[in-house]
């Protein structure tokens, strides 16, 4: 697919990797909705974006908000939908255990309510996250989440092909607002998570949006996973 000309919806497009696709897809000449619950976050974007505010887990708001700007031809989720409970599974609080699946019900009202609006050759890009297949201790509801994700890209790929192609964009750690820390602290929390990676550093918002921009244009990939992880699943 040529992004130039065509029409983008971007959920979480207002901070870190969604504002990075934003922005990719702008720079290709496309127009670009970016939402969030906070849409203040986005800053300075490039001509051609414009900004709504949604949370992606009220689902009424959200068909809603998808029948306003259909059609569309791109559809990109990177919203985090909440919470995350992070820690052994049997200390674990039950609640921010089942608090961490609002990602996937996120994603679900986007594919739910988008799917019937993205134009016949279109895109669907959701992104999970490497304990999805590779977990590391404490990431069990992150593990849990990611692999929801991912197994319900693949079976929704079937029931949309050949009219839309879906995919699902898989980041290690990446350097985004996620993280609170500054200065050395921050420096020093990078270095101690991705010390066993291939590529020991953190990556970038522009880096993972390079994957979905991949899995957009790429016209023969569909109902798989793209890993920008530094090289986790193989650490």
């Amino acid at each position: 697919m040529n992004v130039s000309g065509k029409k983008a919806v971007v959920f979480g497009g207002t901070s870190g990797i969604g504002l990075a696709t934003v922005k990719m897809l702008a720079e290709g000449g496309a127009t670009v909705v970016a939402i969030s619950r906070d849409p203040s976050k986005a800053g300075d974007l490039p001509s051609g974006v414009t900004v709504e505010a949604c949370d992606v887990t009220d689902s009424a708001a959200m068909e809603a908000m998808l029948n306003k700007l259909a059609p569309f031809d791109i559809l990109v989720s990177a919203a985090t939908g909440g919470s995350r409970a992070i820690g052994p599974f049997l200390e674990m609080d039950m609640e921010g255990y089942k608090a961490s699946f609002d990602k996937l019900w996120g994603y679900a009202n986007v594919v739910r309510y988008g799917a019937k609006h993205v134009t016949d050759g279109g895109s669907i890009t959701l992104v999970s996250g490497a304990p999805a297949r590779n977990c590391r201790p404490g990431q069990i509801a992150l593990s849990s989440v990611g692999g929801a994700v991912e197994a319900m890209t693949r079976a929704v790929a079937r029931e949309v092909a050949p009219r839309i192609r879906v995919n699902v964009v898989s980041p290690g750690t990446i350097d985004t607002p996620m993280v609170a820390l500054q200065g050395e602290e921050r420096d020093a929390l990078y270095t101690k998570m991705t010390a066993s990676n291939l590529i020991p550093r953190a990556g970038t918002a522009e880096e993972v949006a390079e994957g979905i921009m991949f899995v957009i244009k790429n016209d023969f990939v569909s109902g798989t996973t793209i890993d920008v992880d530094g090289g986790w699943l193989l650490s």
